[in-house]
């Protein structure tokens, strides 16, 4: 059984580099079983998850604490819509100048795709994906009779009284309702529980994502796409064995004697859980090497510290408002750490330049993509790729065509930085 594994693995790999693949290295293990279970909503772990009792509760925004939901006896689950087509159902209800992941997430809601929720956990941010978990609320889509969907509302600045406001919401909203109508444990004994389980799969996640630091990093970036998102859409007690032989994996792991891509990148924007667009990416030359986005681990992957004299349900609150990167946060001051942050990325990272990705009509992100787009190249020197897409991405061309440019301007500012003198 072992000599088939390893030769199904060997004939994979063969297989990608004679279809043109760019990256040849040993393919990770368990990766191919990760990017199997991203493939629908209700995958193999989640199903195994109910099997053994877990109440699964989906959730769509970082502002949603998953270790609230992975408390005792729950499983967080941020919903995807993979092989999504054409949401036609749901732009009846939604009208087409809606952003499409809500209306793709509401049309797998018709399709009877999210049926295995005990509960959608919502929050008052993105526009778009609040209506859709309205539609959940108000109308008979989940058929599951303990199904309900509670909506927490989520400051817009970052202070002590959003704190205040964010750490009540939270408590009534989330804690007192899994209390109310499944009968968790929602002491602090459990919170510190399961905060303690959620900082050990951030450590893992930042233990992975580090090896894209190096010269030479020695995962891609769909490799950790494929990873992150399976941290975000299955039952951690479930996954959390793979990705210590990931990490164990990658200590080891050499990377292609020959280098295979012409530059490094930062992808950051709006919602992005398809690994195939990083690939995408990737195919063009152009090494994805940070995740500055909504599904990914910058923010993401922080742990989180309870301070001395702090509830864990206070840390949990501070810790979400501190840590997101979101364009919601609209104060001044914090859009300028916010394009810091994004620049300290880029140099820690030994990045080339900036992808930037919106989807179609995404509010909060449709400003930042055009204000990093001015200020990225103005004030820091640093390309920027500005990208609008759609959920379902049928444009494939066009953005070969788009990345493949703008590696080759990246490649040509290198070559003239190099006759001047200057180091990039």
């Amino acid at each position: 059984m072992e000599c088939v594994r390893q030769n199904t693995k060997n004939t994979q790999s063969l297989t990608k580099i004679l279809m043109g693949g760019e990256f040849h290295m040993k393919d990770l293990v368990h990766i191919f079983e990760l990017e199997d279970l991203l493939q629908e909503a209700n995958n193999a772990l989640i199903r195994q998850a109910k099997a053994d009792g877990k109440r699964v509760l989906g959730y769509t925004c970082y502002f949603m604490p998953e270790v609230l939901l992975d408390l005792p006896g729950c499983v967080s689950c941020r919903l995807r819509a993979p092989r999504s087509t054409s949401p036609d159902m749901a732009t009846y209800y939604m009208s087409n100048r809606t952003c499409m992941y809500g209306r793709c997430l509401l049309e797998r809601a018709l399709e009877g795709g999210f049926n295995f929720l005990d509960a959608e956990m919502a929050t008052e941010t993105c526009t778009v994906t609040c209506r859709f978990q309205e539609h959940l609320q108000m109308m008979d889509i989940i058929q599951n009779p303990d199904f309900f969907c509670e909506f927490t509302d989520v400051p817009f600045k970052k202070n002590d009284n959003s704190i205040d406001h964010f750490e009540t919401q939270l408590k009534a909203h989330v804690l007192d309702k899994l209390k109310e109508h499944f009968g968790i444990d929602t002491s602090d004994a459990a919170l510190l529980k399961a905060i303690e389980e959620h900082n050990e799969i951030c450590r893992l996640i930042t233990e992975i994502g580090s090896y894209r630091k190096l010269d030479e990093p020695t995962i891609t970036g769909t490799e950790f796409s494929i990873i992150q998102l399976a941290t975000l859409v299955c039952p951690k007690y479930l996954i959390i064995d793979k990705l210590r032989d990931i990490a164990e994996e990658l200590k080891t792991r050499k990377p292609d004697a020959k280098k295979n891509y012409r530059c490094k990148v930062v992808l950051a924007g709006s919602e992005e859980d398809d690994p195939n667009f990083v690939k995408l990416i990737e195919e063009c030359g152009a090494l994805v090497v940070a995740d500055r986005h909504c599904y990914g681990s910058l923010p993401g992957r922080e742990e989180i510290v309870v301070r001395e004299g702090e509830t864990p349900l206070r840390a949990i609150a501070r810790h979400y408002l501190e840590t997101s990167q979101c364009p919601r946060f609209m104060d001044q001051h914090v859009m300028r750490e916010r394009k810091q942050h994004l620049a300290d990325i880029v140099k820690e990272y030994k990045a080339d330049g900036i992808v930037i990705s919106q989807m179609k009509f995404c509010e909060y992100w449709s400003y930042e993509r055009t204000i990093d787009t001015l200020i990225f190249p103005r004030d820091f020197g640093i390309p920027v790729c500005s990208i609008e897409k759609e959920y379902v991405n049928n444009a494939v061309g066009q953005l070969r065509t788009r990345f493949q440019a703008f590696v080759e301007s990246i490649e040509l500012k290198h070559i003239q930085n190099a006759q001047k003198g200057v180091t990039a």
